[in-house]
Protein backbone atom coordinates (compact mmCIF):
# COMPACT_ATOMS: atom_id res chain seq x y z
CA UNK A 1 0.00 0.00 0.00
CA UNK A 2 1.16 3.36 -1.16
CA UNK A 3 1.61 6.44 1.45
CA UNK A 4 -0.81 7.78 0.08
CA UNK A 5 -3.41 5.17 0.68
CA UNK A 6 -2.45 4.54 4.04
CA UNK A 7 -3.35 8.25 4.53
CA UNK A 8 -6.77 8.08 2.71
CA UNK A 9 -7.30 4.58 5.03
CA UNK A 10 -9.49 5.49 7.54
CA UNK A 11 -9.60 2.87 10.20
CA UNK A 12 -9.44 5.20 13.36
CA UNK A 13 -13.50 5.21 13.76
CA UNK A 14 -13.45 1.28 12.35
CA UNK A 15 -11.38 -0.10 14.82
CA UNK A 16 -10.13 -1.05 18.21
CA UNK A 17 -6.57 -0.93 19.33
CA UNK A 18 -4.72 -2.32 21.91
CA UNK A 19 -1.64 -0.94 23.14
CA UNK A 20 -0.92 1.03 19.83
CA UNK A 21 2.16 2.72 18.48
CA UNK A 22 2.89 6.63 19.19
CA UNK A 23 2.00 7.52 15.64
CA UNK A 24 -1.60 5.28 15.53
CA UNK A 25 -2.85 7.55 18.72
CA UNK A 26 -1.84 10.51 16.67
CA UNK A 27 -5.07 12.38 15.36
CA UNK A 28 -5.45 12.13 11.29
CA UNK A 29 -6.30 14.56 8.70
CA UNK A 30 -10.34 15.58 9.52
CA UNK A 31 -9.55 13.91 13.13
CA UNK A 32 -10.57 16.93 15.96
CA UNK A 33 -10.00 16.56 19.26
CA UNK A 34 -13.37 17.65 21.06
CA UNK A 35 -12.22 17.52 24.58
CA UNK A 36 -9.89 15.40 27.21
CA UNK A 37 -11.00 14.65 30.66
CA UNK A 38 -8.18 13.51 33.21
CA UNK A 39 -8.58 11.20 36.29
CA UNK A 40 -10.20 8.24 34.01
CA UNK A 41 -9.42 4.30 35.13
CA UNK A 42 -9.54 1.74 32.48
CA UNK A 43 -11.52 -0.18 35.33
CA UNK A 44 -11.49 -3.64 33.30
CA UNK A 45 -8.46 -3.76 31.70
CA UNK A 46 -6.17 -1.40 33.77
CA UNK A 47 -7.19 -1.37 37.59
CA UNK A 48 -5.85 0.98 40.02
CA UNK A 49 -4.45 2.65 37.06
CA UNK A 50 -4.89 6.44 36.46
CA UNK A 51 -5.17 7.94 32.61
CA UNK A 52 -6.72 10.17 30.62
CA UNK A 53 -9.74 10.06 28.42
CA UNK A 54 -9.75 11.72 24.88
CA UNK A 55 -12.73 12.05 23.31
CA UNK A 56 -12.30 13.03 19.26
CA UNK A 57 -15.10 13.23 16.28
CA UNK A 58 -14.19 9.49 15.43
CA UNK A 59 -12.91 7.43 18.42
CA UNK A 60 -12.05 7.35 22.04
CA UNK A 61 -8.56 7.23 23.00
CA UNK A 62 -7.39 6.31 26.69
CA UNK A 63 -3.82 6.76 27.48
CA UNK A 64 -2.06 5.31 31.18
CA UNK A 65 -0.07 8.02 32.87
CA UNK A 66 2.31 5.72 34.03
CA UNK A 67 3.08 3.95 30.57
CA UNK A 68 2.40 5.64 27.34
CA UNK A 69 1.89 1.93 25.63
CA UNK A 70 -0.56 1.47 27.67
CA UNK A 71 -3.37 2.46 25.72
CA UNK A 72 -6.98 1.92 23.85
CA UNK A 73 -8.21 3.28 20.84
CA UNK A 74 -12.23 2.85 20.35
CA UNK A 75 -13.75 3.77 17.15
CA UNK A 76 -17.49 4.66 17.59
CA UNK A 77 -18.45 2.30 14.73
CA UNK A 78 -17.66 -0.32 16.80
CA UNK A 79 -19.91 0.78 19.85
CA UNK A 80 -23.25 -0.62 20.08
CA UNK A 81 -24.48 0.95 23.66
CA UNK A 82 -22.85 3.86 25.89
CA UNK A 83 -24.42 4.03 29.66
CA UNK A 84 -22.85 6.40 32.28
CA UNK A 85 -23.56 4.74 35.93
CA UNK A 86 -23.11 5.55 39.24
CA UNK A 87 -20.60 2.88 40.17
CA UNK A 88 -19.73 2.09 44.24
CA UNK A 89 -16.24 1.66 44.96
CA UNK A 90 -15.35 0.26 48.65
CA UNK A 91 -11.74 2.77 48.35
CA UNK A 92 -12.92 5.40 46.66
CA UNK A 93 -17.27 6.20 47.28
CA UNK A 94 -19.57 6.28 44.39
CA UNK A 95 -17.74 7.34 41.26
CA UNK A 96 -18.74 8.17 37.97
CA UNK A 97 -18.31 5.53 35.11
CA UNK A 98 -18.67 5.17 31.65
CA UNK A 99 -19.98 1.59 30.10
CA UNK A 100 -19.41 1.01 26.49
CA UNK A 101 -20.44 -2.42 24.70
CA UNK A 102 -18.02 -2.50 21.10
CA UNK A 103 -17.94 -5.51 18.79
CA UNK A 104 -15.31 -5.48 16.49
CA UNK A 105 -14.14 -8.64 13.90
CA UNK A 106 -17.26 -10.68 15.40
CA UNK A 107 -15.90 -10.11 19.30
CA UNK A 108 -17.78 -8.49 21.75
CA UNK A 109 -15.51 -6.31 24.21
CA UNK A 110 -16.60 -4.18 26.89
CA UNK A 111 -14.96 -1.07 28.42
CA UNK A 112 -15.25 0.35 32.13
CA UNK A 113 -13.80 4.11 32.41
CA UNK A 114 -14.18 5.50 35.85
CA UNK A 115 -13.98 8.81 36.87
CA UNK A 116 -11.09 9.00 39.90
CA UNK A 117 -12.65 12.37 40.73
CA UNK A 118 -15.88 13.42 42.52
CA UNK A 119 -16.50 16.57 40.51
CA UNK A 120 -19.43 17.52 38.41
CA UNK A 121 -17.36 18.67 35.09
CA UNK A 122 -16.49 14.70 34.96
CA UNK A 123 -20.19 13.94 34.56
CA UNK A 124 -20.67 16.68 31.62
CA UNK A 125 -17.80 15.08 30.03
CA UNK A 126 -18.90 11.90 30.22
CA UNK A 127 -22.25 12.97 28.56
CA UNK A 128 -20.26 15.10 25.74
CA UNK A 129 -19.37 11.01 24.53
CA UNK A 130 -22.76 10.04 24.66
CA UNK A 131 -23.56 13.50 22.71
CA UNK A 132 -20.88 12.74 19.89
CA UNK A 133 -21.27 9.21 19.27
CA UNK A 134 -25.13 10.30 18.84
CA UNK A 135 -23.63 12.70 16.64
CA UNK A 136 -21.65 9.85 14.53
CA UNK A 137 -24.40 7.27 14.29
CA UNK A 138 -26.91 10.08 12.72
CA UNK A 139 -24.23 11.24 10.43
CA UNK A 140 -23.07 7.72 8.28
CA UNK A 141 -23.79 9.08 4.89
CA UNK A 142 -21.12 11.47 5.18
CA UNK A 143 -18.99 7.74 5.93
CA UNK A 144 -20.70 4.97 4.82
CA UNK A 145 -22.15 3.61 1.16
CA UNK A 146 -25.83 3.21 0.65
CA UNK A 147 -27.75 1.54 -1.79
CA UNK A 148 -31.51 2.01 -2.05
CA UNK A 149 -31.57 4.70 0.79
CA UNK A 150 -34.16 8.02 1.02
CA UNK A 151 -31.56 10.20 0.05
CA UNK A 152 -33.91 12.07 -2.45
CA UNK A 153 -37.45 14.14 -2.15
CA UNK A 154 -38.93 15.21 -5.36
CA UNK A 155 -35.93 14.42 -7.21
CA UNK A 156 -34.14 16.75 -5.58
CA UNK A 157 -31.07 15.92 -3.10
CA UNK A 158 -31.66 15.87 0.76
CA UNK A 159 -28.83 17.73 1.91
CA UNK A 160 -26.58 16.66 4.75
CA UNK A 161 -25.46 19.68 7.08
CA UNK A 162 -22.10 21.77 5.52
CA UNK A 163 -23.06 19.86 2.12
CA UNK A 164 -22.90 21.54 -1.02
CA UNK A 165 -24.25 20.57 -4.56
CA UNK A 166 -21.90 21.78 -7.04
CA UNK A 167 -23.49 20.00 -9.84
CA UNK A 168 -26.78 18.30 -11.25
CA UNK A 169 -26.31 16.46 -14.48
CA UNK A 170 -29.38 14.63 -15.78
CA UNK A 171 -28.31 11.83 -18.38
CA UNK A 172 -26.61 9.61 -16.79
CA UNK A 173 -27.44 5.87 -17.53
CA UNK A 174 -26.46 3.18 -14.83
CA UNK A 175 -24.94 0.38 -16.04
CA UNK A 176 -25.86 -2.09 -13.46
CA UNK A 177 -27.84 -4.06 -16.15
CA UNK A 178 -28.05 -5.03 -19.43
CA UNK A 179 -30.15 -2.03 -20.62
CA UNK A 180 -28.94 0.55 -17.95
CA UNK A 181 -31.12 2.79 -16.08
CA UNK A 182 -31.61 6.75 -16.81
CA UNK A 183 -30.57 8.96 -14.09
CA UNK A 184 -29.18 12.26 -12.63
CA UNK A 185 -25.96 12.68 -11.02
CA UNK A 186 -25.43 15.37 -7.94
CA UNK A 187 -22.16 16.17 -7.13
CA UNK A 188 -21.29 17.33 -3.91
CA UNK A 189 -18.17 18.28 -1.49
CA UNK A 190 -18.79 15.06 0.08
CA UNK A 191 -20.50 12.44 -2.17
CA UNK A 192 -21.66 11.71 -5.34
CA UNK A 193 -25.16 10.64 -5.34
CA UNK A 194 -27.32 8.72 -8.19
CA UNK A 195 -30.87 7.98 -8.48
CA UNK A 196 -33.31 7.12 -11.53
CA UNK A 197 -35.58 9.24 -12.92
CA UNK A 198 -38.35 6.55 -12.75
CA UNK A 199 -37.87 5.63 -9.60
CA UNK A 200 -35.94 7.83 -6.78
CA UNK A 201 -35.42 4.65 -4.60
CA UNK A 202 -33.26 3.12 -7.17
CA UNK A 203 -30.01 5.08 -6.02
CA UNK A 204 -26.62 5.15 -4.51
CA UNK A 205 -24.63 7.17 -2.34
CA UNK A 206 -20.91 6.87 -2.44
CA UNK A 207 -19.20 9.32 -0.08
CA UNK A 208 -15.84 10.59 -1.10
CA UNK A 209 -14.26 8.93 1.75
CA UNK A 210 -15.22 5.22 0.70
CA UNK A 211 -13.98 5.80 -3.38
CA UNK A 212 -10.88 3.92 -3.98
CA UNK A 213 -10.34 4.94 -7.60
CA UNK A 214 -12.44 6.98 -10.31
CA UNK A 215 -11.83 6.60 -13.89
CA UNK A 216 -12.57 6.57 -17.25
CA UNK A 217 -12.94 3.02 -19.21
CA UNK A 218 -14.50 1.51 -22.49
CA UNK A 219 -17.47 -0.58 -22.01
CA UNK A 220 -20.09 -2.11 -24.13
CA UNK A 221 -22.26 0.90 -23.91
CA UNK A 222 -19.23 3.06 -25.11
CA UNK A 223 -16.93 5.38 -22.55
CA UNK A 224 -18.51 4.96 -18.86
CA UNK A 225 -17.14 6.76 -15.71
CA UNK A 226 -16.17 3.69 -13.78
CA UNK A 227 -15.61 4.11 -9.81
CA UNK A 228 -14.27 1.59 -7.76
CA UNK A 229 -15.31 1.79 -3.19
CA UNK A 230 -13.18 0.32 -0.99
CA UNK A 231 -12.98 -3.01 0.86
CA UNK A 232 -15.02 -1.67 3.46
CA UNK A 233 -17.93 -0.45 1.55
CA UNK A 234 -17.92 -3.80 0.33
CA UNK A 235 -15.75 -3.40 -3.08
CA UNK A 236 -18.51 -2.13 -5.85
CA UNK A 237 -17.41 -1.31 -8.81
CA UNK A 238 -19.80 0.86 -9.96
CA UNK A 239 -20.36 2.39 -14.19
CA UNK A 240 -21.94 5.21 -15.44
CA UNK A 241 -22.44 6.78 -19.10
CA UNK A 242 -23.51 10.09 -20.17
CA UNK A 243 -25.35 11.40 -22.76
CA UNK A 244 -24.25 13.42 -24.33
CA UNK A 245 -20.57 11.34 -24.24
CA UNK A 246 -18.60 14.62 -24.76
CA UNK A 247 -19.72 15.49 -21.83
CA UNK A 248 -18.07 12.51 -19.49
CA UNK A 249 -14.78 14.32 -19.60
CA UNK A 250 -15.73 17.52 -17.69
CA UNK A 251 -17.68 15.29 -15.19
CA UNK A 252 -14.55 12.97 -14.54
CA UNK A 253 -12.04 15.59 -13.80
CA UNK A 254 -15.12 17.81 -11.41
CA UNK A 255 -15.32 14.49 -9.62
CA UNK A 256 -11.61 13.78 -9.16
CA UNK A 257 -11.02 16.95 -8.62
CA UNK A 258 -13.70 17.09 -5.60
CA UNK A 259 -12.44 13.08 -4.56
CA UNK A 260 -8.63 14.91 -4.41
CA UNK A 261 -9.86 17.80 -2.42
CA UNK A 262 -11.34 15.92 0.01
CA UNK A 263 -8.59 13.60 0.77
CA UNK A 264 -6.69 16.74 1.44
CA UNK A 265 -9.41 17.87 4.21
CA UNK A 266 -11.95 15.17 4.64
CA UNK A 267 -15.09 16.17 6.46
CA UNK A 268 -16.28 13.09 8.68
CA UNK A 269 -19.83 15.29 9.33
CA UNK A 270 -19.85 14.89 13.08
CA UNK A 271 -20.85 17.81 14.93
CA UNK A 272 -20.73 18.65 18.61
CA UNK A 273 -21.97 21.96 20.37
CA UNK A 274 -21.30 22.18 23.97
CA UNK A 275 -24.03 24.81 24.62
CA UNK A 276 -26.50 21.87 23.43
CA UNK A 277 -24.78 19.26 25.36
CA UNK A 278 -25.19 21.60 28.44
CA UNK A 279 -28.70 22.48 27.76
CA UNK A 280 -29.23 18.23 27.69
CA UNK A 281 -27.29 17.82 30.86
CA UNK A 282 -29.76 19.85 32.69
CA UNK A 283 -33.00 18.31 31.08
CA UNK A 284 -32.21 14.92 31.95
CA UNK A 285 -30.43 12.91 34.55
CA UNK A 286 -26.50 11.48 34.23
CA UNK A 287 -26.96 8.26 36.69
CA UNK A 288 -28.91 5.91 34.97
CA UNK A 289 -28.39 3.03 37.40
CA UNK A 290 -26.29 2.42 40.14
CA UNK A 291 -23.58 -0.50 40.35
CA UNK A 292 -21.12 -1.88 42.77
CA UNK A 293 -16.76 -2.27 41.54
CA UNK A 294 -15.58 -4.91 43.79
CA UNK A 295 -11.93 -4.12 43.33
CA UNK A 296 -10.66 -6.44 45.54
CA UNK A 297 -9.57 -9.34 43.05
CA UNK A 298 -7.80 -6.65 40.58
CA UNK A 299 -6.04 -9.44 39.18
CA UNK A 300 -9.21 -11.05 37.93
CA UNK A 301 -9.17 -8.64 35.12
CA UNK A 302 -6.39 -9.95 33.55
CA UNK A 303 -8.62 -13.00 33.02
CA UNK A 304 -11.81 -11.76 31.82
CA UNK A 305 -9.56 -8.29 30.60
CA UNK A 306 -12.11 -6.60 27.63
CA UNK A 307 -13.51 -9.58 26.13
CA UNK A 308 -16.84 -11.09 26.53
CA UNK A 309 -17.63 -14.61 25.38
CA UNK A 310 -21.75 -13.57 24.47
CA UNK A 311 -20.61 -13.44 21.00
CA UNK A 312 -18.35 -16.37 20.88
CA UNK A 313 -19.64 -19.28 18.97
CA UNK A 314 -16.11 -21.06 18.18
CA UNK A 315 -13.28 -21.60 20.09
CA UNK A 316 -9.78 -19.71 19.83
CA UNK A 317 -7.09 -21.59 17.75
CA UNK A 318 -4.70 -23.91 19.76
CA UNK A 319 -0.93 -23.10 20.84
CA UNK A 320 1.65 -24.86 22.51
CA UNK A 321 2.50 -23.27 26.04
CA UNK A 322 5.70 -24.48 27.15
CA UNK A 323 5.47 -23.18 30.95
CA UNK A 324 2.68 -26.17 31.47
CA UNK A 325 4.20 -28.29 28.51
CA UNK A 326 0.40 -28.65 26.91
CA UNK A 327 -1.49 -27.48 24.22
CA UNK A 328 -4.22 -24.58 25.36
CA UNK A 329 -6.56 -22.33 23.91
CA UNK A 330 -5.01 -19.03 22.81
CA UNK A 331 -5.07 -16.41 26.00
CA UNK A 332 -6.94 -13.10 25.20
CA UNK A 333 -4.26 -9.86 25.04
CA UNK A 334 -3.29 -9.28 28.21
CA UNK A 335 -4.05 -12.82 30.06
CA UNK A 336 -1.07 -14.84 30.65
CA UNK A 337 -0.74 -18.45 32.00
CA UNK A 338 0.87 -16.88 34.97
CA UNK A 339 -1.88 -14.48 36.26
CA UNK A 340 -4.71 -17.21 35.61
CA UNK A 341 -2.63 -19.87 38.21
CA UNK A 342 -2.40 -16.89 40.77
CA UNK A 343 -6.73 -16.13 40.28
CA UNK A 344 -6.58 -19.85 40.94
CA UNK A 345 -4.58 -19.81 44.01
CA UNK A 346 -6.49 -16.76 45.03
CA UNK A 347 -10.09 -17.58 44.49
CA UNK A 348 -9.07 -20.99 47.11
Amino acid sequence: MSKKQQENNVWQDRDIRFDSAKKDLELRRGEVLVDCLTEVEDTKGNNGDRGSLSITNLRLIWQSQRSSRTNLSIGYSTILSIKIRTAKNRLRGNRQALYIMTKFNKNSFEFIFTSLVDEKPNSKMFLTVQSIFRSYDTTRLYRDLKLRGAITRDKDLILLPHEQVYSKIQGVWNLSSDQGNLGTFFITNVRLVWHANLAENFNVSIPYLQMKSVRVRDSKFGSALVIETSSRSGGYVLGFRVDPPDRLKGIYKEIQSLHQVFSVSPIFGVDYKVDEQEGAAEKKPVVTETVQIDDTHSNVDAFAVYFTDGAKKVDREPVFDQQIGLAVEKLPDGATMKKLWTIVATDK
